[in-house]
């Protein structure tokens, strides 16, 4: 570098230096270039003093209960955040416009129960979602993610899951992994679009050997894609009793409609000869 271009250099690690250290970090956390780590600090709760031109924040294995809507909304350029291994629960709130960048988040180790529309319908630019290992989580509507257009990664493995509706991933266009592995599938007739989606799908799962039946006790740990061909006959031969009902009501009506048919067709055919016979006569006493 020329002698000209050494004050300038000078001055630039200069100003830096002092922009740096007039930059706030949480007490515990660790602050480097547009990140902000706090894992494994024990806190339970939300840390403030946050800089706002924050992109990664990492709030891993803590006993953080509650995420802020107010705090999150002023981190409007966050792109990824890492709160696995926390306390999070249901009462989650992604619906402030500050979020709108948030591109990685990872909910893995927490409490949630359920996946709503309104959970995440705010995150448009979302691309990575990790909600594993959520062992209460048992319910997830299935257009939870109808405004995630974007999302290329998502794992639901090791949670309460017993059932996944089709639509809920097959809608997603950018779709390219899907953890589903160690979960409590209950494989019957309701699952079967599902199953047949996985095998026809060019979706990823990884740990595919883990992606189990729970129940029915007759399929238990066989895995999903292989018990496909098992429910498809079963489902389609099937008859409930209120099928058996249904088909005794349609043979009814079809004997009760011949019957009737057939009335009326003698009862025709009896009027017919009735007139023939009087015409008959008619022209008889004529001559």
């Amino acid at each position: 570098m020329s002698s000209s271009g050494r004050p300038w250099s000078l001055s630039l690690l200069f100003l830096l230096g002092m922009a740096s250290e007039g930059i706030s970090c949480p007490s515990r956390c660790s602050c480097q270039y547009l990140e902000v780590n706090c894992t494994g600090q024990q806190l339970e709760e939300f840390p403030v003093d946050i800089p706002l031109d924050t992109r990664q924040l990492i709030l891993a294995a803590n006993n953080v209960s509650y995420l802020p809507a107010v705090e999150l909304s002023f981190l409007a350029d966050l792109v990824y955040l890492d709160c696995r291994k926390n306390l999070l629960g249901d009462d989650l709130d992604f619906t402030y416009i500050g979020m709108a960048k948030l591109v990685y988040l990872d909910l893995s180790f927490n409490n949630l129960t359920q996946v709503t529309f309104h959970t995440f319908s705010h995150l448009l630019s979302l691309v990575v979602l990790k909600i594993s290992d959520n062992p209460n989580l048992v319910a997830i509507e299935k257009d939870a993610f109808a405004n995630n257009t974007w999302l290329r990664h998502l794992d639901v493995s090791r949670t309460g899951l017993t059932f996944l509706d089709t639509s809920t991933v097959r809608d997603l266009p950018n779709l390219r992994l899907l953890g589903l592995s160690d979960n409590l599938w209950h494989c019957n007739c309701s699952l079967l679009d599902f199953i047949t989606w996985m095998m026809e799908s060019n979706v990823h799962f990884p740990d595919a050997d883990n992606i189990t039946c729970y129940t029915p006790a007759g399929l238990h740990a066989l895995r999903m894609p292989a018990v496909e061909a098992q429910l498809h006959f079963s489902c389609l031969t099937q008859l409930y009793k209120q099928d058996y009902v249904f088909l005794c009501l349609v043979g009814f009506c079809i004997f009760f409609a011949g019957t009737m048919a057939a009335w009326l067709a003698g009862m025709c055919a009896v009027i017919y000869e009735v007139h023939a016979s009087k015409g008959e006569e008619e022209e008889e006493e004529e001559d």
